[in-house]
This record gives C-alpha cells, structure tokens and sequence, in this order.
C-alpha cells in the first residue's frame, strides 16, 4: 500500500511532520553540523515527497525516513570529500543545549540519549567511514535491529555486523580521549575556565599557553589549523588582540565548555563573532580550541 500522492496537507505532512526533530539529531550526529543537518533533513523531506509513491507498508513510515535521511547524509560526506580531498570529516559544530530534541533511545542502544549528543561522542564519531558511522548510530545509539539496520543501508546483516564490530574497535580509540574532561572535579574546571576567560579579556597571550597542552591545536573551519602551544600564542598576539577588544560570553553547549566571542575596536563596538568550544584532557589542559565562525551558528547562541 503507498502513501495517497495527491494531499500533502492531510497525509505525507501529518506523517512526516512528527519525525522532523528525530532526523535533526540523526543528521547532526551523521554530519557533525547542524547547519548542514538542517540542509540535511529539508532535503530528505523533498526526496520523501516526491517519492513517497513508492511508500510501502512493507517497512515503517520512520525507517523509510530514516533510510531517506541516512542516504541524504552519505551523500553530503561524498560531496565534501570531493570539495576538500580528504575523508570528508567535519569539525563538529557545538549547539545550544536546548535546541535538539532527544529521542529515546532502544532498548539495544549502548549510549544514553544525552551522552549521544555530546560533544565529545560527536566528535569521535568523525572517526569513523561514513558507512561504519551510519551502523554504529542506527545500532548502538538508536538502537535499531540489526536486521532493520541491513535492510536500511542495503547490506547483508554479516556486512552490517561487521561494520559494526569495526566501528565500535575504532570508536573504543578515541572517545575516553574526547570525553576526559568529564573526569575533572566541577568545581576545579569552573577555576580552570574563569582563568582561562580572564586570559582572554585582558590580552594575557603567556597566561593563555600555560594553560595548553604544548601540543594544543587551534582549529577554524575550514581552513585554519594551528599547532603547538608557542605558535597557538604567537597568532593570538598578531591576529586576535591586535588592536582588539576581546570577550567571552559564556554559553551552554552540548557537553563542552564554550563560548561567544565578542570582538570589537573597543567595549563599545564588540558584536558576537564566532562560537568558541574547548576540549580538554583529564588533567585540566586544553587540547583543542574550536573557533566556529558561521553566521547561522553564532545567532543561535544568540
């Protein structure tokens, strides 16, 4: 039986419409970018419409969005790998704490809905081939059959376990890394953030690297990568506090310290500028300095 293929209002709409903020969260964990996530589901939504003769009863109206949504993603990661000649991996984008909708998860799923939106399981997510990341998050965070998961992306369930079985031996590599900033004491990283903001506001570059790792990296999509804590400090004092007035607006993102930068010639002038997240090992050092520029990300932190 298809879906009627001539009211959209009162069927594929009133079908569809429920699903919308579940396959938000499913792309942003696919992508990386909820800016691309949101591209990612509109269209999902335009291909479901015009094929939703093809609709049968045979597979759940939610699995064949799903399927619908994972093959737009997949898609999306080949497309990047064409434009940056690499494995099409994303810097993850923080978000608003309160702008995704948590699904419950199944009751095979080994991730808690919260922690499968963090920051640090999103980015060792990136780890993984875009194949091996669709199985591990059908699987393990949805926690979908894994004949349902085969039948999704076209696999035999061997090759389906088997992605899985890669995905998760990969995923085991790097995510203690991601999330060991979990491991330190609240009220010590709260000490550990105040300096490092007070670093920031008053221009204190030498302040700022002694809280690095000495292998601390700056990254700023999609080009700027900056390695090493002396060199991290030399382009801090050349670029960003030349002449600058520099503030941090504390924000609440997925798990992460953040913040928005405020930049401006002086107190009068700052306008938010880019969304600022932090990881961090467990002794309290900051690896990693992500600096998200892109205008519709930085409105949503308001």
């Amino acid at each position: 039986m298809a879906l009627p293929a001539t009211d959209p209002s009162a069927d594929f709409d009133a079908l569809a419409a429920p699903f919308r903020g579940a396959l938000l969260v499913h792309c942003y964990r696919m992508l990386g970018s909820i800016d691309d996530a949101e591209d990612a589901v509109q269209e999902a939504f335009v291909r479901a419409w015009r094929g939703r003769g093809t609709f049968t009863r045979d597979v759940s109206f939610r699995a064949w969005l799903y399927r619908i949504a994972t093959n737009v993603c997949l898609d999306a990661i080949e497309r990047r790998k064409r434009a940056w000649g690499s494995a099409g991996r994303a810097e993850v984008q923080p978000v608003p704490e309160d702008l995704l909708e948590e699904p419950s998860a199944g009751p095979e799923s080994r991730y808690d809905t919260r922690e499968s939106i963090s920051f640090a399981f999103l980015t060792a997510l990136q780890v993984l081939s875009p194949r091996q990341r669709a199985v591990l998050i059908l699987r393990d965070v949805l926690g979908w059959r894994a004949a349902e998961v085969a039948d999704l992306l076209g696999l035999s369930v061997p090759a389906a376990n088997s992605a899985l079985h890669r995905a998760r031996v990969a995923l085991a590599s790097s995510y203690p890394a991601a999330r060991a900033a979990r491991a330190i004491e609240p009220g010590r990283l709260r000490g550990l953030l105040d300096r490092y903001v007070r670093a920031w506001e008053s221009a204190d570059v030498a302040g700022l690297v002694r809280l690095l790792r000495d292998d601390a990296v700056v990254s700023m999509p999609p080009a700027l990568t900056i390695v090493g804590a002396e060199a991290i400090g030399g382009f801090l004092a050349a670029s960003v506090f030349a002449g600058r007035q520099v503030q941090l607006q504390t924000v609440q993102a997925n798990g992460v310290p953040a913040f928005v930068i405020r930049s401006g010639a002086d107190v009068e002038t700052l306008e938010p500028y880019a969304v600022l997240a932090l990881a961090l090992d467990a002794d309290g050092r900051i690896t990693r300095m992500s600096v998200h520029a892109e205008p519709r990300l930085v409105v949503r932190f308001g």
